[in-house]
């Protein structure tokens, strides 16, 4: 299939999206001075945030979103973090890196680290079936060539992407595309295709996701076998991260979920530091998840803002300080990101229609959900809801972590609320994530599974607490951790890659959404046609993916009929009246459509296309058939 790569490919694309997301946040990193596991965590989003802010800057001033214009916005984030690095650092002395480690745990930490990051992809690949398979998901293909669309063109606008299915007097919604700009980067530099692309980087965000909370326990000054622990339970529950892999996937969400934990690391280091350097990283930060999605900054704010609260009850008199100090950190990022916040207002306030999602089940049936680690899933992952039950039971011991505990709280409520209730009042709070169970779930996991990984530490030292003292804390620890990892089968890896795979393969794989037969004809198609010439598709069958796999234009090119342009709906209901119907030949001629392309069209009793216009085509005079196979036919228009 043209889909499946080459090992060559595919450790390219592998190592191209590692230097995309490594080289811009370790450069502004390093200037802005952060070293050691904070410079390791914050590396990404930091690349993110410079990309983000990058497109659609560029575009605002009439400039491409390149790999040059990419490589000087980095230049300048670092030259402008490094500057106020060198203003701050006398006036201001830098807070020490924290010396609870000991040289060797900071290597098991690291060993740990890879064993979730090794899991969790092999999760992914595994539901996948391969990397570079096509996601069968309706967010797919608008990501997918949202991503072909900023390399083709360069246009890094918050609404270019959207022009592809909302052109002419259709209105493009305001979307955030930092995803989609690196991917955009990833995709021009490795030279391998969409799907590997975009497969690359939801295998590693279990990684990226582990990473973020090593460096979150690390910054609060926790044990270095919390570190590993946390580390492995964050990449085991199925809600976590695998349930969005199967369904969308709603790639610049889960992003953003592997992020989210960073920003209370950023937040702490400037409350306990304030200074220019350290604003300079909590702005970039903040912008950076922004950037990512509207709804990451949110969940972000969920996440982190508890720790204000623990903060607050322990010193009450830093509230004022602590408010103050976060005045110009809010009106720096309201500068510099303004583009995407007006956007996001102007999506708010009615561009698309907002619906919500239907409930789900009563609210003790969410509760179980959350504490079986059980959400649609046959069984429950037993071994979490242990190790989450010794998180509780040990819960005191967490110190300055404490405040982790609110955030599941918060977010296991939001959940409990947006599956149990239809609320106008929850859905205009809800309102950020769509009202989605599945995107709550996911963000009230994340905090579940880190009191999980409370609860595997809190079980090394409660026994190392009870055997004798020539037992090497170091062999109690890797006893534990290791043990976890067996008693969940490697966290859950294989059951985990089950639910994946459902959003990318079927024993049958004719009854896929994108069949191999039409993935075929996709590509094709872009042997057959000439640059610039359109395709005239249905928006249900498959072929949205048309230009992602082949850079052809397509009438369709996102399963979302929401308010589609007037040309759109006009071929939708009458192309095969060309002949006769001057406002279809008109529409033709403007959109400049030379080909139709067909997927596998629906069976009885749905309707076999989406518009009546694309019903009964072979033999029309004014259409010569260029291609055929099993699943997918290619028509050239005689014009």
């Amino acid at each position: 299939m043209p889909s499946e790569p080459t090992l060559s490919s595919a450790v390219a694309s592998i190592a191209v999206c590692l230097l995309v997301l490594g080289v811009p946040g370790v450069v502004t990193g390093l200037a802005a001075g952060l070293r050691g596991w904070r410079l390791a965590g914050l590396t990404p989003l930091l690349s993110y945030a410079v990309g983000g802010l990058a497109g659609p800057w560029t575009a605002a001033l009439g400039l491409p979103f390149t790999t040059w214009t990419f490589a000087v916005t980095t230049v300048l984030f670092a030259a402008v973090a490094f500057g106020l690095r060198r203003l701050t650092r006398h006036k201001w002395p830098p807070s020490p890196e924290p010396t609870v480690w000991a040289p060797r745990a900071h290597w098991a930490v690291g060993a740990c680290l890879l064993i979730a990051a090794v899991a969790g992809f092999y999760a992914a690949v595994r539901g996948m079936g391969h990397l570079g398979a096509i996601a069968q998901g309706g967010d797919a293909p608008y990501a997918a060539n949202g991503v072909r669309y900023i390399a083709a063109t360069g246009d890094g606008s918050l609404f270019g992407m959207g022009t592809l299915n909302w052109y002419g007097d259709g209105s493009p919604p305001f979307y955030p595309n930092a995803y989609h700009l690196l991917a955009a980067e990833q995709y021009t530099l490795s030279g391998g295709s969409i799907p590997l692309t975009l497969d690359t980087n939801t295998a590693l965000l279990p990684g990226l996701l582990a990473l973020s909370l090593v460096v979150l326990v690390r910054e609060f000054g926790g044990r270095a076998v919390l570190a590993g622990a946390v580390a492995l339970t964050s990449v085991a529950p199925v809600m976590g991260l695998y349930e969005s892999m199967n369904r969308g996937p709603l790639y610049p969400f889960l992003l953003g979920l592997a992020l989210t934990p960073l920003a209370a690391v950023v937040l702490r280091r400037y409350l306990c530091r304030v200074a220019p350097d350290t604003g300079f990283v909590l702005v970039a930060a903040a912008v950076g998840l922004l950037c990512v999605h509207s709804s990451t900054l949110f969940g972000a704010i969920l996440f982190a803002g508890p720790l204000l609260v623990q903060r607050w009850l322990a010193r009450w008199r830093l509230i004022g300080r602590d408010l103050l100090a976060l005045v110009p950190i809010a009106a720096a990022s309201v500068l510099v990101a303004w583009l995407q916040l007006f956007g996001a207002l102007g999506l708010a306030n009615g561009s698309l229609p907002y619906l919500g999602w239907p409930i789900e089940w009563r609210a003790t049936n969410a509760l179980g959900a959350l504490l079986g680690f059980q959400h649609y899933e046959s069984r429950p992952q037993i071994w979490l809801s242990v190790a989450l039950l010794l998180g509780f039971v040990f819960f005191a011991r967490l110190s300055a972590l404490r405040w982790i505990g609110l955030t599941a709280l918060v977010t296991g409520l939001a959940y409990i609320l947006v599956a149990s209730s239809d609320e106008p009042w929850v859905m205009a709070l809800a309102r950020p994530w769509w009202d989605d169970p599945y995107r709550f779930i996911s963000m009230a996991i994340v905090p579940l599974s880190f009191i999980a990984g409370h609860g595997v530490a809190s079980l090394q030292a409660w026994l190392r607490e009870r055997l004798p003292t020539r037992v090497p804390a170091f062999a109690v620890a890797a006893v534990v951790l290791l043990g976890f990892v067996a008693v969940t089968k490697g966290l859950y890896a294989r059951s985990n890659g089950d639910k994946v795979a459902g959003g990318y393969r079927a024993a049958d794989p004719r009854t896929l959404v994108i069949t191999p037969g039409e993935e075929r004809a996709m590509v094709e198609l872009g042997r057959l046609a000439r640059p610039g010439e359109w395709a005239m598709n249905d928006r249900f069958d498959g072929t949205p993916w048309t230009y992602a796999l082949s850079g052809v234009r397509t009438v369709a090119a996102h399963d979302d009929g929401t308010a589609p342009p007037s040309d759109a709906r006009l071929l939708a209901t009458r192309f095969r009246d060309y002949e006769t119907d001057p406002a279809v030949r008109a529409a033709v001629a403007r959109l400049n459509v030379h080909w139709v392309i067909l997927g596998r069209p629906s069976q009885p009793p749905h309707r076999a296309y989406s518009g009546a216009g694309l019903l009964e085509l072979q033999g029309l005079p004014f259409l010569r058939e260029a291609y055929r196979n099993e699943d997918a036919v290619i028509y050239e228009l005689k014009r």
